[in-house]
């Protein structure tokens, strides 16, 4: 199983970063697993919401062939409990398509993503930044790996 996580925009905190490398690391130990960054969309003071989220969206489409499964993180996703996320991981899995999770940009996607995306997953009901989501994320599927071989690492 290919397991993909696309994100708009770098990370520019050396802290964060280092532990996206490290949950990289643990991740990669269960299954193929990449991170693609899209470069930010540059806003120049007269580009609306709605014209960076839609450049945003090529950008994205761009990256997502017809037979992936997509998955948005998006706060208007459907929330699991660990272990629920870690059996929504291995139902995916058993499909035999490429995951790709989505991490959008500060405005969210655009409805061209929506449409595209087969699911939406909710991290939490808060709003955090588009960087440390992303570490929220990647402990939380390296917790679902762990979770799905019957490892220690999740208490329950």
């Amino acid at each position: 199983m290919k397991v993909e996580l696309i994100v708009v925009g770098k990370t520019d905190l050396k802290t964060i970063e280092s532990l996206n490398i490290m949950y990289t690391e643990r991740i990669r130990h269960y299954l193929s697993f990449d991170i693609k960054v899209l470069p930010d969309v540059k806003t120049p003071g007269n580009l609306t919401v709605e014209q960076q989220k839609n450049a945003e969206s090529l950008l994205i489409m761009k990256n997502i062939r017809e037979q992936d499964c997509v998955v948005l993180l998006d706060e208007k996703g459907s929330e699991y409990s660990s272990v629920n996320f870690s059996k929504f991981i291995e139902s995916r899995t058993l499909e035999g398509k490429k995951l790709i999770f989505i991490i959008g940009g500060p405005f969210g996607f655009s409805e061209t993503v929506y449409k595209r995306a087969q699911y939406k997953v909710s991290l939490s009901k808060m709003t955090f930044s588009h960087q440390i989501i992303r570490v929220i994320f990647l402990e939380q599927l390296y917790r679902a790996m762990t979770i799905i071989r019957n490892e220690k690492y999740h208490h329950e």
